[in-house]
């Protein structure tokens, strides 16, 4: 029996609901096909977005959508996407396949898009091919409300009043695909760009300075050091790889044994000591902790669907990644204090993403599931997990087999999540909630009997959430049994 405490007497801050943000770049089958199909598609749509993805999203409460890019969006020009679409300047995705980019979804479409999924946009800006005009002028035609020439152009192309831009991000990857930067160029970059990022009217922006790739502890104690005054967040990027190499294979989606598992669960676990090290760094410049740590790129990656577009990025989801998602939200959880937005790459189509599309058929992946599940944490207050868990051994390694994180929201409801990451042994847990006496808990399970189950467009429903029947109540300490390679959440009152 694992012991567990949840101390219910002081809570530790809120959970950012920014922390369940999502990412759409123009890249594969994300924009085109996935969201966006245009008015006169027979797949039904509202304004050319597609209905069923639409509904899909609205339900998992995306707090904020993240585009146009990734690389995309250091080659990105905005002024090609914006008035008619037919005479909207087409380009060459050279990141992404070398297909053609006709630039029908823009800014306006963009912007759109989140009205309807009620979010709230971030913008990458082009630091990597794009000039300090070009970016102060995308700002002032989104946001400023009164004469000027971009106001003006904004208002030919239909929109009378600004939007609100809470969030932009200047570059992106600037040390690899956005340059080839070195952090202390970039430094005197984004000091330089961010400049002309204003704020017009009411409209405030938070401003996200180009991170660190993965452990890149040096580009983060330069841009902390050299620009922390001038920036509200800084970006990490960090993806789940079963090998762990970028330059070989990165192993199949849905083609894998226990070796993989355990390598991609044990890859994962390492978001946590990149948060730690990077925060400590901005401790040392930021002890107040203003600057949020934004994990705006995350996520398994494997290769490609076999007999797709190499460039596109498409991959299939399974349990596994099920378990990516839920250990990567309980390490966010457990450092908000400072991890104050993520966005999972990819929101659909590329990527772990959260739905797939083929025609005008669309299905739900296990990570989609686990999104909806934790929802409850959304700007709920989080609360201290205290455990020991054991030991999850294959061959010589061995990582923790547990995953949690806990949060109470405005109404007194307690919420866990906890995920099981061993593959063949289920956890028995006794969890005294110190300061609270529950009496009544519920909750839902992902699991499956196959490691590599996943949704097809033949059963949608393959790995779907049931009612967990696992947890009790007894004399105020809850009791339950996960079973293996399974993720929880339940609500305690």
């Amino acid at each position: 029996m694992i012991n567990m405490q949840i101390d219910t007497k002081q809570t530790k801050g809120t959970i950012s609901r920014y922390i369940y943000g999502q990412f759409a770049e123009h890249l594969g089958r994300c924009v085109y096909e996935g969201i966006w199909v245009g008015e006169d598609s027979p797949i039904p749509n509202t304004e050319g977005y597609r209905n069923d993805v639409l509904e899909a999203l609205r339900k998992i409460n995306i707090p904020v959508l993240r585009w146009p890019g990734g690389c995309f969006a250091d080659e990105y020009h905005w002024m090609d996407g914006i008035g008619p679409r037919s005479r909207r300047a087409r380009m060459i995705n050279t990141h992404w396949g070398g297909v053609e980019e006709n630039n029908h979804f823009g800014t306006h479409e963009f912007l759109r898009l989140c009205e309807l999924l009620d979010t709230e946009p971030y913008i990458s800006g082009n630091v990597g091919s794009g000039t300090v005009r070009e970016m102060q002028q995308w700002v002032e035609y989104m946001t400023f409300d009164g004469e000027s020439p971009m106001a003006a152009m904004r208002k030919e192309n239909g929109r009378e009043q600004p939007w609100k831009l809470p969030f932009f991000g200047v570059g992106n990857e600037n040390w690899g695909c956005g340059g080839n930067m070195r952090p202390e160029y970039y430094a005197d970059l984004y000091r330089h760009y961010s400049t002309y990022v204003r704020n017009y009217g009411g409209n405030r922006v938070y401003k996200i300075a180009c991170g660190p790739n993965t452990a890149d502890y040096h580009w983060t104690e330069v841009l902390m050091r050299e620009a922390a005054g001038l920036m509200d967040g800084l970006s990490l990027h960090y993806y789940t790889l079963p090998t762990g190499n970028w330059a070989g294979n990165k192993g199949s989606a849905t083609e894998f044994g226990i070796d993989e598992w355990f390598s991609t669960l044990k890859n994962t676990q390492y978001m946590e000591e990149l948060i730690v090290k990077h925060s400590r760094i901005m401790d040392k410049y930021d002890p107040e902790g203003r600057v949020g740590l934004i994990v705006d790129e995350w996520g398994g990656w494997y290769d490609v669907e076999p007999g797709t577009n190499p460039g596109f990025l498409y991959q299939q989801n399974t349990l596994r990644d099920a378990l990516i998602a839920g250990i990567n939200l309980n390490i966010f959880h457990n450092y908000s204090q400072r991890v104050k937005m993520a966005n999972i790459a990819q929101v659909v189509n590329v990527l772990q993403a959260m739905v797939l599309t083929e025609g005008d058929r669309m299905l739900l992946t296990p990570t989609y599931h686990v999104f909806d599940m934790f929802k409850v944490h959304q700007d709920a207050e989080r609360l201290e997990v205290s455990f020991e868990s054991p030991d999850y051994k294959h061959g010589a390694e061995k990582i923790p087999q547990l995953s949690a994180s806990a949060s109470v929201d405005a109404v007194g409801v307690i919420h866990l999540s906890v995920c099981n990451l061993h593959h063949a042994e289920t956890a028995s847990i006794r969890c005294c909630l110190n300061g609270a006496e529950g009496k009544q808990v519920t909750g839902s399970l992902l699991t499956h009997s196959s490691l590599n189950a996943h949704n097809t467009f033949g059963n949608p429903d393959e790995v779907a959430p049931v009612p967990f029947t696992g947890a009790r109540m007894e004399a105020g300490e809850l009791v339950l049994k996960l079973p293996p390679a399974s993720v929880v959440v339940l609500s305690i009152v």
